[in-house]
C-alpha cells in the first residue's frame, strides 16, 4: 500500500470519526445511558453446566468412559443406564466403526473438557456463584420417550446404546440444542473481557456446532436407510427435528438433514441468512424435560429437575432466566 494512499485512508476514517463525534456531541443531551445489564452470567453458566453434565454423561458412557466423568467433578453414579450397560471398563455401544468411535472419543473428551472448564470459571467464584453438582442423569426412560413422542408410538424400546445408528440418532437429540442454547445466552452475557465469559461461551458454542455438524453428516451419509418401525433415517431424524420443535416453545424453527433443494443436503442448521437461530433457557428446558407445557421443572433427561445446589449451601435461582 502506498504511503499516499494510506494517509488518505487515515484522513478519511479521522474525518468520519469526527464528523460521529460531532453528531453524538449535540445528541448528549437527549440521549439516555442505555441501563446496566443485569449480571446472570454465574446463572447462566450453571444451566449451561447441567447441560454438559448431560453431554459429557452421553458420549462418555457410548465410549465405555463414564467413569472419567468423577474426575471432572460429574458423578456417575447419578447415570440412569439401560439394564445391562455401565457404559465403563472400556465397553461402550457394540459394532462401532472405528471411524464412528473414534468421533465419539473426542466429543467424549470435548463434553469432558466442558465440564471440567465452566466448573473452574464458576469454582473462582464464593457462594451461590459456585458451579452446582451433577444432577441425576436418565438417559434410559427419557430416550425411550423421546422415541415414542417423536414417532407417535411407532417406535418402542429406543435405546441409543444399542448400536451404532441408534447412538447417532440420540446424539442428534441433543447437538443442535446445544448450539442455540449457547447462542440464545451469548446476548444475556455481562463479561465481555478478553478470555472472559463471552468468548468463552463463544468458543464452547463453535466446538458444539462442529459436533452437531459431524453427526449430521454421519446421519446424512444413512439418510435413506431404514432405521425403525420401517421408517428411514431421515424420517426418524424429521420425527426428532418436529418433536423438538413442539416442546420448546419456540417458533418453527427446527430441521431435519434434508433440504428441499434435490441437489443439497441439510448439515447446517441455520435461518435463510445461514445464521443458526437461537434459543432461551425456557425453550431449551422444554426440550431436555421433554416437556409440552413449557412450565416443567422436571422430567425427561433431568427425572429430578436441573441442579440448582452449589457444594455449600447456597442455591442458584434460574427463575431469573427460566
Amino acid at each position: 500500500m502506498s504511503q499516499n494512499v494510506s494517509t488518505r485512508r487515515k484522513f478519511l476514517g479521522m474525518t468520519g470519526l469526527m464528523g460521529a463525534g460531532a453528531v453524538l456531541s449535540s445528541c448528549a443531551t437527549t440521549i439516555a445511558a442505555a441501563p446496566a445489564k443485569a449480571n446472570l452470567d454465574a446463572i447462566i453458566f450453571n444451566f449451561a453446566l447441567n447441560l454438559e453434565y448431560l453431554e459429557a454423561a452421553f458420549y462418555l458412557a457410548a465410549t465405555g468412559r463414564l467413569a472419567e466423568l468423577d474426575a471432572v467433578g460429574g458423578d456417575s453414579s447419578k447415570v440412569i443406564l439401560p439394564s445391562g450397560f455401565t457404559g465403563k471398563d472400556g465397553i461402550g455401544v457394540p459394532g462401532m466403526s472405528a471411524g464412528v468411535r473414534a468421533y465419539a472419543n473426542e466429543t467424549a473428551t470435548d463434553e469432558k473438557n466442558h465440564v471440567a472448564v465452566i466448573r473452574a470459571v464458576l469454582s473462582a467464584a464464593a457462594g451461590v456463584n459456585g458451579p452446582v453438582v451433577q444432577p441425576t442423569l436418565d438417559l434410559t426412560n427419557s430416550f425411550l420417550a423421546a422415541g415414542n413422542l417423536a414417532s407417535k408410538g411407532a417406535i418402542t424400546g429406543f435405546n441409543p446404546f444399542a448400536n451404532e445408528l441408534f447412538f447417532l440418532h440420540g446424539a442428534f437429540v441433543f447437538e443442535d440444542v446445544g448450539v442455540s442454547a449457547y447462542k440464545g445466552a451469548a446476548r444475556l452475557l455481562v463479561d465481555d473481557t478478553a478470555g472472559g465469559n463471552l468468548e468463552n461461551a463463544a468458543g464452547i458454542l463453535a466446538v458444539e456446532a462442529y459436533h452437531a455438524g459431524m453427526i449430521r453428516t454421519l446421519l446424512y451419509q444413512q439418510k435413506d436407510v431404514v432405521a425403525a418401525a420401517g421408517l428411514t433415517v431421515a424420517q426418524i431424524v424429521q420425527a426428532i427435528s418436529d418433536l423438538r420443535d413442539a416442546v420448546d416453545g419456540s417458533s418453527d424453527d427446527d430441521q431435519g438433514i434434508t433440504s428441499s433443494v434435490a441437489t443439497e443436503s441439510n448439515i447446517v442448521l441455520a435461518d435463510k441468512n445461514s445464521i443458526a437461530y437461537s434459543r432461551s433457557p425456557r425453550n431449551v428446558a422444554n426440550i431436555v424435560f421433554l416437556d409440552t407445557t413449557g412450565a416443567a421443572t422436571k422430567g425427561g433427561f433431568f427425572p429430578n429437575g436441573i441442579s440448582a445446589q452449589t457444594a455449600g449451601t447456597a442455591t442458584v435461582d434460574f427463575s431469573k432466566i427460566l
